[in-house]
């Protein structure tokens, strides 16, 4: 594949952007903002700004977009004031990649076109602090993958000691459908859940809050085309349909989890809230992080097969403020993508391949993200093992679970010889049960 010109590691903008920020100007996520005054805009984020593409448009700068492909007529500016991506995600691959070069050049350093308007900047351009991140889609679908080797069989010896990883593991992507309209975006307070859970040494289940709640590192891919019942997408093709990456939180309540998930697998201890992560960066500025996946053994079934490198090199990170805190956030967990068994291509294709539909803006998400190191483990469940090693906090006290007023923070991002590709972050704080 030919390298994008947006994706030219030599590019500058006319923004200042401070080194390491997670978004310079070779990475140009999408996403959805709203203020007041404005309602809701699809904005590009650049350094500590938001670039509004439907102010963009209405001044002309995609003028030449249109004029190229004029089957679009006055579909672009239509689909910059929607409060989710996925009608602009329906435009297609082509369109994406157009719009994405087109911000890139307004706001290369060299180019007065928007530089040099003082009245087009005030208008165009928002610092982020000043406006309200959206989820950035609407997803129709949510399924939850179950792709890190590492966390499989971490969580898998906890019940199952001489039999951790179950025998069809290896040969496909396991995954469950989640709730899609309980995926919040991130700095949602998350209602710690009540249900049904089973005490040691009782026979019988209570009802109440959760005792167990825990955070999940995960990453999720934004399904970017529709594809009708019945048709299956190959593996060659399915990069094709995927437009970008999101960080995720499926917050999970172990002991409502453990209590109900067998024989039919996760229910309400899953379903109460997912958190994603505001900016959805494009498989295309990913591009450069691209790497070969773990090796898998025994070799999948011919339709899971693919070609080339479909794993991607980003640091993930697990922060942690505790209630009541005033220091700052403190890492507690630190892996990588690369880790994940089971690349995204395979996960799609897997999940299309009895006919299933997917819809544009769907969620895709990869399961807890593990490494092979004890500070590699992307959940509390394997962090403090079910509780039973709990983390020593700055302030001396012990965290088995997550408490009403702690803050979870995951970050992640690409980086490589002096180009960083951050995902930004995805936070929520946890809220006392609503109990009745």
């Amino acid at each position: 594949m030919p390298a994008l010109p947006a994706n030219d590691p030599s590019l500058r903008s006319w923004i200042d952007i401070r080194p390491g920020d997670d978004f310079p100007i070779q990475n140009l996520p999408f996403g959805v903002m709203e203020t007041p005054e404005w309602g809701p805009r699809i904005a590009v984020a650049i350094g500590g700004y938001a670039l509004d593409l439907y102010a963009c448009a209405q001044r002309g700068y995609f003028e030449t977009i249109a004029n190229d492909m004029p089957a679009l007529g006055k579909a672009l500016p239509k689909v910059f004031r929607r409060r989710s991506l996925n009608a602009f995600l329906r435009l297609g691959r082509p369109v994406w990649q157009a719009v994405r070069e087109r911000v890139s050049e307004l706001l290369r350093h060299d180019n007065p076109a928007l530089r040099d308007d003082e009245e087009a900047i005030r208008d165009c351009l928002r610092r982020q602090r000043d406006v309200a991140m959206l989820r950035p889609v609407k997803p129709t679908s949510y399924v939850d993958f179950y792709s890190s080797l590492e966390h499989a069989t971490n969580v898998g010896k906890m019940f199952r000691p001489d039999n951790p990883l179950l025998p069809n593991w290896r040969h496909l992507p396991i995954a469950y459908h989640g709730r899609a309209n309980s995926i919040v975006a991130s700095g949602t307070g998350i209602r710690r859940p009540q249900g049904q859970y089973r005490v040691p040494g009782q026979e019988a289940p209570v009802f109440g809050p959760t005792q167990q709640l825990d955070f999940e590192l995960e990453t999720a891919f934004i399904v970017g085309q529709d594809t009708s019942i019945g048709e299956t997408i190959p593996i060659e093709y399915s990069e094709i349909n995927i437009f970008g990456l999101v960080l995720f939180n499926d917050w999970s309540a172990r002991d409502i989890q453990s209590w109900e998930y067998q024989p039919l697998g996760p229910f309400l201890g899953k379903n109460f809230a997912s958190s994603v992560s505001p900016w959805v960066v494009t498989l295309d500025a990913l591009a450069p992080f691209r790497v070969a996946g773990p090796a898998q053994e025994p070799q999948p079934l011919p339709y899971l097969q693919g070609e080339g490198e479909q794993h991607f090199d980003i640091q993930l990170e697990v922060l942690l403020q505790p209630a009541g805190a005033t220091e700052a956030p403190f890492v507690i967990s630190h892996t990588n993508m690369r880790y994940l068994y089971w690349s995204m291509a395979q996960q799609l294709t897997h999940q299309a391949s009895n006919g299933c539909p997917v819809e544009a803006g769907d969620i895709y998400a990869s399961g807890t993200i593990s490494g092979p190191t004890p500070g590699s483990l992307g959940s509390l469940l394997e962090l403090t093992q079910r509780g039973t090693q709990p983390l020593a906090l700055p302030d001396g006290s012990p965290l088995g679970f997550l408490r009403d007023g702690d803050t979870v923070i995951l970050r992640g991002y690409a980086e490589r010889e002096g180009l960083r590709i951050g995902l930004g972050e995805v936070r929520g704080t946890v809220l006392p049960a609503m109990v009745y």
